[in-house]
């Protein structure tokens, strides 16, 4: 391999990983991409993904671009993009920021969720709503 090319890849971030099984505690703090498969307390930040796996429990506060819950969270989570919790997730705590929400059905969110349009955005104003309301016989 060239010198050159070595001298590229050394500077590219490699995706992180704990494994089921794995009991880890403390801070992480990463540029790529990370996800839980064991168990997790303490906080993490990241400039790409979490994802939380199926089995997986984090005891911790996550900061990161998008975050992908499918396990169990008890923290507060911090996504600057998508916050997404499947089927099979469940986050006990509150959701402090995120661009947009999706929780999938059968999804938890035990915890409160902020959401608020980027400073440079204005709230676009809608129109009043024409509402019409019907009566149905029961027969």
């Amino acid at each position: 391999m060239s010198r050159s090319k070595a001298s590229k890849n050394s500077y590219m971030p490699t995706d992180s990983l704990i494994g089921r099984g794995t009991e880890v505690e403390g801070a992480l703090s990463c540029e790529a991409n990370v996800r839980v498969e064991g168990k997790f307390n303490g906080v993490i930040e990241s400039r790409a993904c979490v994802t939380i796996g199926e089995h997986a429990e984090a005891r911790c506060d996550i900061s990161a671009r998008e975050v992908i819950i499918a396990g169990k969270v008890y923290g507060d989570v911090q996504a600057d993009g998508k916050l997404t919790i499947t089927s099979t997730g469940q986050m006990f705590g509150d959701v402090l920021a995120a661009s947009s929400l999706v929780i999938a059905e059968g999804g938890i969110l035990n915890g409160s969720s902020k959401m608020e349009p980027k400073k440079n955005e204005q709230p676009a104003s809608a129109p009043a709503a024409d509402v019409h309301f019907f009566e149905t016989e029961a027969g």
